[in-house]
C-alpha cells in the first residue's frame, strides 16, 4: 500500500520538475532568438 503511495507521488513530482524544466527550456530558446532579432541598446552598441 504505502509503495503505491510513495510512487505515486515520486511520479508526481518528476512530473512537476520536467515541465519546468520544459518551459525553462524554451523560455531561455525564444529569449535568446528574440534578443537576436531585436538587440537592446547596448548590444547595438557594442555592434556599431
Amino acid at each position: 500500500m504505502f509503495a503505491v503511495v510513495w510512487h505515486f507521488w515520486l511520479g508526481l513530482i518528476l512530473l512537476v520538475v520536467g515541465g519546468l524544466s520544459l518551459v525553462g527550456l524554451v523560455v531561455g530558446y525564444l529569449s535568446k532568438v528574440t534578443a537576436m532579432k531585436y538587440p537592446n541598446r547596448r548590444q547595438r552598441k557594442a555592434q556599431s
